[in-house]
């Protein structure tokens, strides 16, 4: 197939770009030999894989605002990267644009007691964030199964969420604020140190906008007390129906855990296979439940979620009693990905939301799928709130296997809207789900989405090709304005 005309000419003026990008990022900041940007060829979608034009790495947020500017100026488009583990094709790179790899903002820049918050820049780790107030007793509450590796920025991009978001939320409600850079090298500040700031909540637009408005310099998040007590439960299921079926009898019972996760067969042989917990292998799903509180609180708590549980026929209920046994529980659910390695040359995580009540019928419909399709399934997800996260297990050397694996993620996800779910619940849609937005978005409902991104990057410029299934001239949509670098909405309401 012929590159476009315009892609073309924007590949021969490379040579023009990188002199004019090392000038704002000196010495190593630009990364442009053909070997050394196979490193940014993918992130954690590997079955796409695209080098950069080039990889800018800049250190000061006056070296991002100034490379968005030139960008701006020229017409290149441009990528933003984290730590490059995202699900989705986020961070798939374009061969007519450059990366821009944060990976460089990686300090702790104010530890806020008194607010109760952490002032980061986006290549701070997940985890880092909870190390570093841990010895106070506070603690940073999304912990997706990434977290060692995820970044900040990342975080906010896909609006992360992990096992304990059912308590205590995504990355949406545990983030106060942000300084942001536009495309035009404009830097704002969005929120601060406190909930609710008053004006529009352009914090809550970019916070899962997947790097399509712009790229995220600085994050305050909130910090909370760690819990007095913790403790987790093992319910082992004959079917896993019967563990879906738990999940919504415990909510519906007025209990909010923690967490609560489910394993199938697969997942589980696999997990402890890695990390050798202690699971029990003769079960065909294993519920894990953790809940918090005071030590009174707690245990009655495990008490009324091991009745629930033995109700709905659990075969088996073991609770966690010293803090190094709920550690390995989470052990091996949080190692269950790289665990399917061992028994999967390659796997195919999909990622939608269903309601709660819909899960017995989910998980029936996936055994069914997989049977169609022909390729093993391992379920692993956030049962308490509905996100799922079938592994579909294929080899790629097999011809075909991938194009099957992807067309059984498509069924699935499918399946997820037409029970009243979503698409996606914190991998985002990137490039893996963008052909699926019509299937829940209506034409208006992505012509209204594609509005904010133009005030936002009125010339497309900002990870293109993501998200959208099809990209119209900010033009051709209408009501959108631009002043001076600064994102105003008027007529807001009529949008």
């Amino acid at each position: 197939m012929q590159m476009p005309a315009a892609d073309a000419e924007m590949i021969e003026r490379r040579a023009e770009f990188l002199v004019a990008l090392r000038d704002i990022v000196p010495g190593e900041g630009v990364i442009h030999e053909h070997a050394a940007l196979a490193a940014y060829e993918c992130d954690g979608l590997m079955a796409y894989r695209q080098r950069p034009m080039a990889v800018v790495l800049p250190e000061t947020v006056q070296q991002v605002s100034r490379i968005l500017a030139y960008c701006h100026n020229v017409g290149l488009k441009v990528v933003p990267r984290g730590a490059g583990t995202s699900l989705s094709g986020g961070a798939l790179p374009l061969a007519d644009g450059i990366v821009l790899g944060m990976g460089k903002f990686n300090r702790i820049v104010e530890i806020d007691y008194n607010n109760r918050c952490v002032v980061v820049q986006p290549g701070v780790t997940n985890l880092a964030i909870t190390e570093a107030v841990a010895d106070r007793g506070f603690y940073y509450a999304p912990d997706p199964s990434s977290q060692i590796v995820c970044s900040v920025g990342g975080n906010i991009a896909e609006n992360a969420g992990g096992v304990h978001c059912l308590k205590y939320g995504m990355t949406s409600n545990n983030l106060l604020g942000i300084e942001l850079v536009l495309i035009d090298g404009t830097v704002m500040r969005l929120g601060g140190k406190h909930l609710d700031p008053q004006a529009l909540d352009l914090l809550g637009v970019v916070c899962g906008s997947e790097g399509l408005l712009g790229v995220v310099t600085e994050a305050t998040v909130r910090i909370l007390r760690t819990p007095e007590t913790q403790r987790a439960l093992l319910l082992g299921f004959s079917e896993v129906e019967s563990a879906g079926a738990c999940v919504a009898e415990v909510i519906a019972a007025g209990i909010i855990p923690a967490a609560m996760e489910i394993m199938d067969r697969t997942a589980i042989h696999a997990a402890e296979s890695f990390v050798h917990v202690g699971y029990p292998l003769d079960v065909e799903a294993l519920l894990l439940v953790e809940v918090d509180g005071t030590a009174e609180e707690v245990e009655q708590l495990v008490d009324l979620v091991g009745a629930l549980g033995k109700q709905c026929g659990a075969g088996s209920l073991r609770s966690s009693s010293s803090e190094a046994e709920r550690i390995s529980f989470w052990a091996g659910r949080k190692a269950a990905f790289p665990a399917i390695g061992q028994i999967s040359p390659d796997y195919y995580c999909v990622d939608g939301t269903i309601p709660r009540g819909a899960l017995p019928r989910a998980l029936r419909q996936i055994t069914a799928l997989s049977a169609e399709f022909g390729l093993r399934v391992a379920n692993v997800f956030h049962a308490g709130d509905g996100n799922l996260h079938p592994l579909i297990l294929y080899d790629a050397d097999n011809d075909g296997e991938l194009e099957r694996a992807e067309e059984l993620g498509a069924a699935i996800l499918r399946f997820c809207v037409e029970v009243g779910g979503v698409l996606t619940g914190e991998h985002g849609v990137g490039v893996e789900k963008r052909d699926l937005m019509e299937v829940q978005f209506s034409k208006a409902d992505l012509d209204q989405q594609q509005r904010l991104k133009c005030a936002f990057d009125v010339g497309g410029l900002m990870n293109p090709g993501k998200v959208f299934p099809k990209l119209r001239r900010c033009a051709e949509l209408g009501r959108v304005h631009v002043h001076g670098g600064a994102v105003r909405f008027p007529d807001i309401e009529r949008f």
